[in-house]
């Protein structure tokens, strides 16, 4: 089995990533990769988060994920794949429940900086960061 986590969005040459899975997978192997629905809202909390920062902010709607990984959806992946050269292609949502103890829970990771997400947050100012956090 070959698989690409949450990654594939992320590489600028992605028919040629998905060839060399096929290219290194064993005959009769698996090659699956899985990455976020962003364009038909496929994360809740993020896009609660980008819904937010847009409002506020106009230029944030740039750095929304479903702007910058509009092909991260069923028909798309599945044409790459099948471009690809991938044989019986199957693509299925996977949903998992997001809990969060309490709003911090939610906040915190937003303001450690890592990912397009807290990467805006963190380079706000504090005000603009703390309207931000208020009106979330």
């Amino acid at each position: 089995m070959v698989v690409s986590a949450l990654v594939l969005n992320f590489i600028p040459d992605r028919q040629k990533a998905l060839a060399d899975m096929k290219r290194v997978a064993r005959p009769g192997a698996i090659v699956g990769f899985y990455v976020w629905d962003y364009p038909g809202g496929g994360i809740e909390f993020m896009r609660a988060f980008w819904n937010v920062a847009t409002a506020l902010d106009p230029k944030a709607l740039d750095l929304t994920e479903g702007r910058r990984f509009p092909f991260c959806t069923g028909d798309q992946l599945t044409a790459m794949a099948e471009e690809a050269g991938l044989a019986s292609v199957e693509c299925r949502k996977i949903e998992v429940a997001t809990v969060f103890a309490d709003f911090e829970d939610y906040w915190r990771p937003f303001t450690l900086g890592t990912g397009p997400a807290p990467g805006y947050c963190t380079s706000l100012n504090p005000q603009a960061q703390q309207r931000l956090k208020v009106r979330l």
